[in-house]
């Protein structure tokens, strides 16, 4: 069952911590999940944090860094990590080939 599923038929733990976080009211969001105008990407798999991104909801900053196979240099993109970090980057994604 997805999340856009179980908000149509009510408010469950993940859209709950969502509005928590986003200091928005639990039905509120769960409407607008239910509607589409709000997704909580969530795979259980990675043990994600639960983020809300869409309509009413505060903006996300994701980060990219990764070596190619013309440049590579694990301690640049250890410092662009911990830069993005320290920005605040709600993710950080490793798009190395």
């Amino acid at each position: 069952m997805t999340i856009m599923e179980d908000a149509a038929k009510g408010i469950g733990d993940i859209v709950r911590k969502v509005a928590e976080d986003e200091e928005v009211e639990a039905e509120k969001l769960r409407r607008a999940v239910a509607s589409g105008h709000v997704v909580i990407p969530h795979n259980p798999i990675h043990d994600p944090v639960p983020l809300g991104v869409g309509e009413g909801l505060r903006v996300k900053v994701n980060a990219n860094i990764g070596t190619s196979p013309d440049r590579v240099d694990i301690d640049e993109e250890l410092a662009k990590l911990r830069a993005a970090q320290d920005a605040g980057a709600d993710a950080v994604m490793d798009l190395s080939i």
